[in-house]
């Protein structure tokens, strides 16, 4: 149960003047179960390589396969593979549109052609993972909600259809701190209840190290670095530096310490894991 991007290349407006290749012979598999971040600075492709995952676009060379099924087929097979991937955009608030909360969320499963009886338990299992009662919020219209709950009702939207495999998109783009948490945490107990595979789309190196267990990054529409992200980000630093790339705060603020002498062991990728370091070298120091 995978995705497999193989060997794929895509050009926007090719044989024109405008002309840009965004995506040169790009190759990686994406395993269910797997949390896995995709970092590039804007321009680097991220965007247009996961609009391939779910079919949106096909690539002029090489294939994306879902579970074994090319996504670029007209057959039934395909169109069944390209609905085991959910897609959260940028901004999702934009993709909200119906009346009420219920019925956007009730948009995707309809379309699946479940039973008015499986709709209705979609929707409220769906709000119930992201935190909206149903009660409360199920008649409302969506364009009445704060910033972090409209994309909390996207997110929903495509949770309801009950997806292998999620993408998201810079989800936490445009929120404040509390609705960021509030974005992750969902994310979290969902990856975790459901074991899909989650590509998580974002600038945010802290992010990045803090979600993800592997890192795809992104530069000039090619694929530079995959691996486990602690290794990438001890290891790779000098290739980050190239791609005009960054490590998380918590890394650069344990070698500034390391540099006032305190004895720190291994690689801090998140503020927790900094604090327990710091603990642990001040017990050795005063030992």
């Amino acid at each position: 149960m995978s995705i497999e991007v193989d060997h794929i290349s895509y050009t926007y407006m090719a044989h024109t003047s405008l002309e840009n290749k965004a995506l040169e012979d790009v190759s990686f598999r994406v395993d269910k179960g797997e949390f896995v971040a995709l970092i590039g600075h804007t321009g680097s492709g991220k965007s247009t390589l996961a609009e391939h995952l779910n079919g949106l676009l096909h690539p002029d060379e090489g294939c994306v396969r879902v579970d074994g099924v090319d996504l670029k087929g007209k057959d039934r097979a395909a169109k069944e593979a390209r609905g085991k991937v959910g897609m959260v955009f940028q901004y999702p608030e934009h993709q909200l549109f119906a009346e009420t909360i219920y019925e956007d969320i009730a948009f995707g499963p309809r379309n699946q052609g479940k039973s008015p009886e499986e709709v209705d338990a979609a929707v409220r299992s769906a709000m119930a993972f992201v935190d909206l009662d149903y009660d409360v919020f199920a008649s409302r219209s969506p364009f009445q909600l704060s910033g972090g709950q409209m994309r909390r009702v996207a997110i929903a939207g495509v949770v309801a259809m009950e997806p292998d495999y999620l993408i998201m998109d810079e989800p936490s783009a445009g929120l404040d701190p509390v609705s960021r948490d509030n974005i992750f945490s969902q994310l979290m107990k969902i990856f975790h209840k459901r074991q899909m595979g989650v590509i998580l789309i974002t600038h945010s190196m802290e992010e990045a190290a803090q979600y993800a267990d592997r890192l795809l990054v992104m530069s000039g529409g090619k694929l530079h670095l995959d691996g486990p992200a602690r290794d990438i980000f001890t290891h790779d630093r000098e290739t980050l530096e190239k791609l005009s790339m960054d490590v998380p705060e918590s890394v650069k603020l344990a070698d500034e310490l390391r540099q006032q002498g305190l004895s720190l062991k291994g690689t801090p990728l998140t503020e927790a894991e900094l604090i327990r370091a710091i603990e642990r070298a001040k017990g050795w120091k005063a030992c």
